[in-house]
């Protein structure tokens, strides 16, 4: 089996500086206005030198390269892009995995006859991407999903790295336990305090030492040591889950500025399960308090819902009834996720009002940007 993974480079920012000439060259944040505590969607890479970096607030980026130029994000022309991007994945291999607008997974170990060696095949989707869509990718070709996700990552931008199996232990040894998929702060942290910094000495724990300190993740820190995933490439994965959240330059403890905060990221959920026609069953709040406390508390809805001011109601509900600030980071996540249809005689005249207004106010914003339309009360003015 041979996986190619391939990730445009700084995708939003690159976006925006190539339909935009005078960006070119400068740094450039796509996201939210610091003053309305944005969050950075995306930077480029004039920006990362600075150490700017995506989901930092705005208002730390400014800080970190005062010449910073912030420009609103377009999903409507990113899903555009994205959607030629993965045509041109496509007309290579059907078994293509979207991981996100800007990134996916190919199999083509059935494509060799047709197309050449996966070599050849990376090379021609990152010479076409570069000369049909004026825009910079990073290939990375590998044995299996986490070895080629890693190679597409090593040389970026516009890196082209390949891992053959004989290779992989040699490629995987020096790099920090971070680059391992799905490792989180605190599994990098219980890892060091016992002397475990690179990929090469976790291989050198045991399986039992390894499934008694992580539980079920323990395996497949052992498996990806060893350079071993047996995750198939999954063309019709569906998302489980959609959320965002946001975690604040300093914790806060105004409830009434957390609200907002709920509020705007209601809004941004909503939009994301509008655009994929989808409705959510449950919605779970997320906070994370100064001590690195996480706490989640989901609530079943009625009836499956996209609209943001039943996903914001709930969400505020829980936060009402189980924060406690103040707050480091503050969530909404929205499960049970289904594209069905219910039928129902006696419709909520109110919900159908919403719905209503929701469907223009998204016209509004798919046409001349998010920020058209806001709501008044992210506009009130902050208790001191």
């Amino acid at each position: 089996m041979t996986i190619i993974h391939v990730d445009m480079d700084a995708f939003f920012a690159s976006v925006e500086q190539r339909d935009n000439p005078e960006l070119r060259g400068r740094p450039v944040a796509v996201g939210g206005s610091p003053d309305q505590r944005g969050v950075v969607a995306a930077a480029s890479y004039e920006a990362r030198r600075f150490g700017v970096r995506s989901a930092m607030a705005m208002a730390i980026a400014v800080k970190l390269c005062p010449g910073l130029v912030i420009v609103p994000t377009n999903h409507r022309r990113y899903k555009q892009v994205s959607d030629v991007v993965m045509e041109i994945f496509r007309s290579y291999t059907p078994v293509v995995e979207p991981l996100s607008l800007d990134e996916a997974f190919l199999d083509v170990t059935g494509s060799e006859k047709l197309f050449g060696s996966p070599e050849t095949i990376g090379m021609e989707i990152q010479r076409r991407i570069e000369e049909e869509l004026q825009l910079s990718a990073s290939v990375g070709i590998g044995p299996n999903k986490f070895i080629a996700k890693l190679a597409s990552d090593y040389q970026k931008p516009g890196g082209f790295t390949v891992i053959p199996s004989e290779k992989v232990l040699d490629f995987l040894t020096p790099l920090p336990v971070e680059k391992i998929w799905g490792t989180g702060e605190k599994t990098v942290d219980r890892l060091k305090r016992v002397g475990i910094k690179t990929i090469g000495q976790l291989r050198e724990l045991s399986l039992d030492f390894l499934e008694g300190s992580f539980g079920r993740y323990g395996r497949a820190l052992y498996g990806f040591a060893r350079g071993k995933d047996d995750r198939p490439v999954e063309p019709h994965r569906e998302a489980k889950s959609i959320g965002k959240e946001i975690t604040f330059p300093e914790d806060v403890g105004n409830m009434e500025e957390l609200r907002q905060t709920l509020r705007a990221l209601a809004e941004e959920v909503g939009r994301s399960l509008r655009r994929k026609d989808i409705k959510c069953g449950s919605v779970t709040l997320k906070i994370k308090y100064p001590d690195r406390q996480l706490v989640t508390r989901t609530e079943r809805l009625p009836e499956p819902t996209n609209l943001t001011g039943i996903i914001y109601g709930t969400a505020g509900f829980l936060l009402n009834k189980h924060c406690k600030p103040p707050v480091r980071l503050i969530g909404i996540t929205c499960t049970g996720l289904t594209g069905e249809r219910l039928i129902t005689l006696f419709r909520d005249e109110k919900q159908v009002r919403e719905e209503k207004i929701t469907a223009t106010l998204d016209k509004l914003k798919d046409r001349y940007g998010e920020d058209v339309v806001r709501v008044a009360s992210l506009f009130k003015k902050r208790e001191k």
